[in-house]
């Protein structure tokens, strides 16, 4: 794998999921209590061999840095490769803002260059799956391809979100579909492309010539099929986009099935990130936890239920935490109910509150498509008061505070921003 370069593109913003992707990039978001997602592309590299990675950031990025540091979980704190964090700047000619997938890479060619791969691998940081890409690569290399891209099934009335493949009986690409209102087939492209040196070079160069919008899957793919060896990499395993609320809160809750689809018990495949140096969970004597994951630093001393908690959470006695993910050190006090709830980190929550109450499903009167099946979000450090009912679907923006909420009632698809004072304060990420 010493001639091979893996791009992470990790720059994206994550607007479809709203205040949890609002002051942090999306590969940096918390998934399955402990980890960042960003850390299943890394590990996937690691695993596979692979110990030259640059990351391509963007939006928000320090937390997304802070996260990775000098790649030293990853066994990529290395003096020859290693990681490399790659922020766009302005000042040249030749740099400015990405405008797009494509250009993100364009404007890093000069690392490409250096690293004298045979091979680029360039992957979105955005995506949760375990996959060992030398086994990609080498079919890369059997087919003698110039492009290969990672495709995977997916149901018919899902392909509007993806790019769509259509393969002929030796696996080479014969159409590439970008989001279409009628897909000619199921396979979706999974934003994983392995490509010649060369060819990346030179395809890429032509992009940047062309007025588009400058993305591997719109522009660049679909350009190239008639022109080069194109082939589609059928993976099998798990795999899932969690650009949305639902999805997220789908592959979160996927993690509690007897026998998940996605392991992430198996000690041949770790994904790591991060050690937190927290304590031991702790469950009290009056507590009760049933398919449940729950991280490091955990106090449990009331019921949870169907939830994913990361480090710290505190759950007093009395409180009920149902279908619902908890980031850090987010503290329930007692007699509340959480219910199909996802809260950032440090909220609190002040005792005898229900969130996620009633059976209305209005959906969210600011963010209609993106909460509309009673998933209700809480944004960091806000505060909960005491005694309130928050419905479904609902938005409860970053450091809000009791003094936010007019009324002991919160109706469902309302949301609630926090104080002229407090709004004005760039949010924590």
């Amino acid at each position: 794998m010493n001639r091979v370069l893996a791009l992470i593109l990790a720059g994206g913003r994550g607007e479809r999921l709203s205040i949890l992707a609002e002051a942090r990039a999306k590969p940096a978001v918390i998934f399955g209590g402990k980890y960042r997602i960003i850390d299943f592309a890394l590990s996937n590299c690691v695993n596979s061999g692979i110990f030259r990675v640059g990351i391509i950031t963007q939006y928000r990025p320090r937390s997304l840095n802070h996260h990775i540091g000098i790649g030293r979980p990853w066994d990529l704190d290395r003096s020859t490769g290693g990681v490399s964090l790659m922020q766009p700047y302005i000042g040249r000619k030749a740099s400015d803002w990405y405008k797009g997938t494509a250009d993100a890479v364009y404007q890093n060619l000069f690392f490409v260059e250096e690293s004298q791969a045979d091979q680029v691998l360039i992957l979105a940081g955005d995506h949760i799956y375990k996959m060992r890409y030398d086994d990609m690569l080498e079919f890369h290399r059997a087919h003698k391809a110039d492009v290969t891209v990672g495709v995977v099934e997916v149901p018919l009335e899902e392909t509007r979100r993806y790019g769509v493949l259509s393969l002929d009986e030796d696996d080479r690409i014969v159409e590439f579909q970008e989001k279409p209102l009628h897909p000619h087939s199921n396979l979706a492209s999974m934003g994983i492309y392995v490509f010649s040196r060369e060819c990346l070079v030179e395809a890429l160069e032509e992009d940047a010539r062309r007025r588009s919008g400058h993305d591997f899957g719109y522009d660049v793919i679909p350009t190239r099929i008639d022109r080069d060896r194109i082939f589609g990499y059928r993976f099998q395993g798990y795999w899932r986009d969690i650009g949305t609320i639902d999805a997220y809160w789908q592959a979160n809750m996927d993690l509690l099935a007897d026998l998940p689809d996605l392991n992430l018990y198996d000690p041949e495949n770790i994904v790591r990130t991060q050690d937190q140096q927290r304590p031991p969970l702790k469950a009290g004597p009056h507590s009760r936890i049933t398919r449940s994951v729950l991280s490091s630093g955990c106090i449990v001393n009331g019921y949870v239920h169907n939830s994913v908690l990361s480090p710290g959470v505190f759950v007093e006695e009395g409180a009920t935490v149902v279908d619902s993910i908890l980031f850090d050190d987010c503290h329930i006090s007692g007699g509340v109910v959480v219910q199909r709830s996802i809260l950032d980190k440090m909220v609190f929550v002040g005792s005898h509150s229900h969130l996620g109450w009633g059976e209305d499903y209005t959906p969210n009167q600011d963010e209609p498509e993106v909460l509309h099946s009673g998933i209700t979000i809480v944004g960091k450090q806000a505060r909960i008061p005491a005694g309130i009912r928050i419905g479904r679907n609902c938005i409860i923006g970053p450091m809000a505070r009791e003094e936010d909420f007019p009324a002991d009632y919160v109706p469902s698809g309302s949301s609630i921003s926090p104080a002229a004072s407090a709004a004005g304060l760039p949010h924590p990420e």
